[in-house]
Protein backbone atom coordinates (compact mmCIF):
# COMPACT_ATOMS: atom_id res chain seq x y z
CA UNK A 1 0.00 0.00 0.00
CA UNK A 2 1.27 3.46 -0.90
CA UNK A 3 0.59 6.16 1.70
CA UNK A 4 0.25 9.78 0.57
CA UNK A 5 0.80 12.71 2.92
CA UNK A 6 0.38 16.45 2.53
CA UNK A 7 2.74 18.40 4.80
CA UNK A 8 2.74 22.09 5.68
CA UNK A 9 5.81 23.67 7.29
CA UNK A 10 5.74 27.47 7.85
CA UNK A 11 9.51 27.99 8.25
CA UNK A 12 12.49 25.68 7.73
CA UNK A 13 16.04 25.53 6.49
CA UNK A 14 17.87 22.60 4.91
CA UNK A 15 21.56 23.64 5.07
CA UNK A 16 23.74 22.50 2.19
CA UNK A 17 26.65 20.24 3.03
CA UNK A 18 29.25 22.88 2.18
CA UNK A 19 27.68 25.78 4.06
CA UNK A 20 30.01 27.55 6.45
CA UNK A 21 29.70 31.23 7.48
CA UNK A 22 26.86 31.78 5.03
CA UNK A 23 24.44 28.89 5.48
CA UNK A 24 22.69 28.22 2.21
CA UNK A 25 19.60 26.04 2.06
CA UNK A 26 18.49 23.42 -0.40
CA UNK A 27 15.21 24.41 -2.12
CA UNK A 28 13.60 21.16 -0.98
CA UNK A 29 14.09 18.85 2.02
CA UNK A 30 16.54 16.01 1.26
CA UNK A 31 15.09 12.47 1.31
CA UNK A 32 17.06 11.75 4.50
CA UNK A 33 15.32 14.68 6.24
CA UNK A 34 11.89 13.50 5.10
CA UNK A 35 12.67 9.98 6.33
CA UNK A 36 13.60 11.35 9.75
CA UNK A 37 10.33 13.24 9.97
CA UNK A 38 8.36 10.10 9.06
CA UNK A 39 10.11 8.10 11.77
CA UNK A 40 9.30 10.82 14.29
CA UNK A 41 5.68 10.80 13.15
CA UNK A 42 5.26 7.15 14.16
CA UNK A 43 7.50 7.37 17.25
CA UNK A 44 10.36 5.26 15.88
CA UNK A 45 13.80 6.01 17.38
CA UNK A 46 15.76 3.32 15.48
CA UNK A 47 16.52 4.82 12.08
CA UNK A 48 17.60 1.40 10.76
CA UNK A 49 14.16 -0.06 11.51
CA UNK A 50 12.65 0.82 8.12
CA UNK A 51 15.73 0.78 5.92
CA UNK A 52 14.69 0.12 2.33
CA UNK A 53 11.49 2.17 2.45
CA UNK A 54 10.77 3.96 -0.82
CA UNK A 55 9.70 7.60 -0.77
CA UNK A 56 8.89 10.27 -3.33
CA UNK A 57 8.22 13.95 -2.77
CA UNK A 58 6.99 16.98 -4.64
CA UNK A 59 6.52 20.65 -3.84
CA UNK A 60 3.00 22.03 -4.08
CA UNK A 61 4.29 25.58 -4.36
CA UNK A 62 7.56 27.49 -4.55
CA UNK A 63 8.73 28.38 -1.01
CA UNK A 64 9.90 31.96 -0.49
CA UNK A 65 13.58 32.33 0.39
CA UNK A 66 14.97 34.97 2.73
CA UNK A 67 18.14 35.58 4.71
CA UNK A 68 18.35 35.95 8.48
CA UNK A 69 21.17 36.86 10.84
CA UNK A 70 21.40 34.30 13.63
CA UNK A 71 23.70 33.42 16.48
CA UNK A 72 25.45 30.16 15.66
CA UNK A 73 27.40 28.01 18.12
CA UNK A 74 30.76 26.40 17.43
CA UNK A 75 33.11 24.63 19.84
CA UNK A 76 36.17 26.88 20.15
CA UNK A 77 36.59 27.08 23.91
CA UNK A 78 36.05 24.30 26.48
CA UNK A 79 33.88 26.66 28.52
CA UNK A 80 30.56 26.12 26.82
CA UNK A 81 29.24 29.67 27.32
CA UNK A 82 32.48 31.37 26.33
CA UNK A 83 32.00 34.18 23.81
CA UNK A 84 34.38 32.45 21.37
CA UNK A 85 31.77 29.71 20.93
CA UNK A 86 29.15 32.06 19.47
CA UNK A 87 29.18 34.25 16.39
CA UNK A 88 26.58 35.85 14.12
CA UNK A 89 26.09 34.11 10.76
CA UNK A 90 23.77 34.64 7.84
CA UNK A 91 21.37 31.80 7.15
CA UNK A 92 18.91 31.24 4.33
CA UNK A 93 15.44 30.11 5.34
CA UNK A 94 12.38 28.96 3.40
CA UNK A 95 8.84 29.99 4.26
CA UNK A 96 5.55 28.54 3.08
CA UNK A 97 6.73 24.97 2.46
CA UNK A 98 3.96 22.72 1.18
CA UNK A 99 4.79 19.29 -0.11
CA UNK A 100 3.38 15.89 -0.94
CA UNK A 101 5.12 12.74 0.27
CA UNK A 102 4.50 9.23 -1.04
CA UNK A 103 5.61 6.26 1.08
CA UNK A 104 5.86 2.77 -0.41
CA UNK A 105 7.11 -0.42 1.22
CA UNK A 106 9.93 -0.91 -1.29
CA UNK A 107 12.56 -3.04 0.48
CA UNK A 108 11.27 -2.29 3.99
CA UNK A 109 11.10 -5.75 5.62
CA UNK A 110 9.81 -4.59 9.01
CA UNK A 111 6.40 -5.78 10.19
CA UNK A 112 4.45 -3.57 10.10
CA UNK A 113 6.30 -1.53 7.47
CA UNK A 114 6.60 2.26 7.70
CA UNK A 115 3.67 2.97 5.39
CA UNK A 116 1.38 0.72 7.45
CA UNK A 117 2.54 2.40 10.66
CA UNK A 118 1.76 5.84 9.24
CA UNK A 119 -1.72 4.71 8.20
CA UNK A 120 -2.29 3.22 11.65
CA UNK A 121 -1.11 6.45 13.31
CA UNK A 122 -3.90 8.34 11.56
CA UNK A 123 -6.50 5.63 12.19
CA UNK A 124 -5.63 5.33 15.88
CA UNK A 125 -3.48 8.25 17.15
CA UNK A 126 -3.56 6.90 20.72
CA UNK A 127 -1.56 3.85 19.56
CA UNK A 128 1.50 6.00 18.79
CA UNK A 129 4.08 6.41 21.55
CA UNK A 130 6.24 9.39 20.60
CA UNK A 131 7.82 12.44 22.22
CA UNK A 132 8.67 16.00 21.23
CA UNK A 133 7.29 18.19 18.50
CA UNK A 134 7.18 17.02 14.89
CA UNK A 135 9.85 18.81 12.85
CA UNK A 136 11.17 18.75 9.31
CA UNK A 137 14.90 18.99 9.92
CA UNK A 138 16.07 21.11 12.85
CA UNK A 139 14.10 21.14 16.11
CA UNK A 140 12.94 24.73 15.49
CA UNK A 141 11.43 23.82 12.07
CA UNK A 142 8.04 22.75 13.34
CA UNK A 143 5.52 21.01 11.11
CA UNK A 144 2.21 22.86 11.08
CA UNK A 145 0.07 20.01 9.73
CA UNK A 146 0.26 16.52 8.22
CA UNK A 147 -2.76 15.18 6.37
CA UNK A 148 -3.33 11.67 5.08
CA UNK A 149 -4.51 11.90 1.46
CA UNK A 150 -6.83 9.21 0.19
CA UNK A 151 -7.39 10.57 -3.32
CA UNK A 152 -4.79 12.74 -5.07
CA UNK A 153 -6.02 15.72 -7.05
CA UNK A 154 -5.06 15.02 -10.66
CA UNK A 155 -5.26 18.76 -11.44
CA UNK A 156 -2.29 19.61 -9.22
CA UNK A 157 0.83 20.79 -11.00
CA UNK A 158 3.49 19.30 -8.75
CA UNK A 159 7.22 19.99 -8.77
CA UNK A 160 8.70 16.53 -8.31
CA UNK A 161 12.17 15.73 -7.00
CA UNK A 162 13.53 13.57 -9.81
CA UNK A 163 16.73 11.51 -9.86
CA UNK A 164 19.01 12.88 -12.55
CA UNK A 165 22.72 12.06 -12.89
CA UNK A 166 23.34 15.51 -14.35
CA UNK A 167 20.97 17.29 -11.96
CA UNK A 168 21.99 20.44 -10.11
CA UNK A 169 20.94 19.15 -6.68
CA UNK A 170 23.12 16.71 -4.76
CA UNK A 171 21.07 15.52 -1.78
CA UNK A 172 21.66 12.92 0.94
CA UNK A 173 19.24 10.04 1.26
CA UNK A 174 21.13 8.56 4.22
CA UNK A 175 23.26 10.53 6.69
CA UNK A 176 26.24 9.25 8.67
CA UNK A 177 25.95 11.19 11.95
CA UNK A 178 29.27 9.88 13.34
CA UNK A 179 31.38 10.96 10.38
CA UNK A 180 30.63 11.78 6.79
CA UNK A 181 32.17 8.90 4.84
CA UNK A 182 29.04 6.72 4.97
CA UNK A 183 26.60 9.47 3.99
CA UNK A 184 24.83 8.44 0.77
CA UNK A 185 24.03 10.93 -2.00
CA UNK A 186 22.07 11.10 -5.24
CA UNK A 187 21.76 13.85 -7.82
CA UNK A 188 18.32 15.30 -8.48
CA UNK A 189 16.46 17.96 -10.37
CA UNK A 190 13.10 19.61 -9.66
CA UNK A 191 10.62 19.15 -12.48
CA UNK A 192 7.05 20.40 -12.91
CA UNK A 193 4.78 17.52 -13.93
CA UNK A 194 0.97 17.66 -14.22
CA UNK A 195 0.41 14.20 -12.74
CA UNK A 196 -0.76 12.86 -9.40
CA UNK A 197 1.37 9.70 -9.48
CA UNK A 198 5.15 10.02 -9.05
CA UNK A 199 7.19 8.88 -12.06
CA UNK A 200 9.67 6.04 -11.54
CA UNK A 201 12.66 8.36 -11.14
CA UNK A 202 10.90 10.28 -8.36
CA UNK A 203 11.26 7.33 -6.00
CA UNK A 204 14.25 7.04 -3.64
CA UNK A 205 15.09 3.96 -1.60
CA UNK A 206 16.28 5.13 1.81
CA UNK A 207 18.91 2.82 3.26
CA UNK A 208 22.50 2.70 4.41
CA UNK A 209 25.11 1.26 2.08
Amino acid sequence: MTVILRVDVPIASFPTSRSREYRQTYPVPPPSTVYGMLLSLVGETDRYKHCGVKIALALLSEPAKSVTLQTMRRFKNKKIYHKENTRPDFQEILTGIELMIWVDRGEDRATPNLGDRIAEAFADPASVNRFGALCLGESRDLVNSVDLITDSDSNLNLKYLIQDRSGDLSLPYWVDYVGSKDTCWLRYTLENLPQAIPPNLAWTIVKAT
